[in-house]
């Protein structure tokens, strides 16, 4: 596990482009922390860095947003999620054995159903009013 200090959202991005170097396709990256820390703006960075654009928006009202760079990457917001019912009907699972990259806001809701080799990414405020301390388990940047 290590921890970084964001002062920005080019910081957050230029951390996520780092985790990108790193997948390979078939990973399950899951966020924790309230609403405004910068997952999305990880998301952003991490798909920038895959070669997919500036193409990220927050998946609140769609479930799931997919992106194609050089590994698809499935981006879900499991914010409304609230049991087993809801899981199945996003189509969750049917991604999982797939060599998508999957991102997952509002992961603590879906926990139980995370794979046990989950990167996770937790991002809380720091003093600052822009700075954010990100914890990262699961791979060595």
């Amino acid at each position: 596990m290590a921890v970084y200090i964001s002062s920005s959202v080019a910081d957050t991005e230029k951390l996520a482009a780092r985790l990108a170097e790193k997948l390979r396709g078939g990973e399950v990256i899951a966020f924790t922390g309230s609403m405004g820390m910068g997952k999305t703006a990880f998301t952003r960075g991490l798909v920038l860095a895959l070669g997919g654009g500036d193409v990220v928006s927050s998946p609140t009202f769609a479930l799931v947003n997919e992106y194609e760079t050089r590994l698809t990457v499935q981006h879900f917001d499991m914010y409304r999620v609230s049991g087993w019912d809801d899981l199945y009907s996003t189509g969750f699972f049917d991604y999982l054995d797939t060599d998508n990259v999957l991102v997952i806001e509002w992961s603590e809701n879906i926990d139980g159903a995370l794979p046990d080799n989950t990167i996770r990414i937790d991002i809380q405020k720091g003093e600052a009013e822009t700075e954010r301390i990100i914890t990262i388990d699961g791979v060595d940047l």
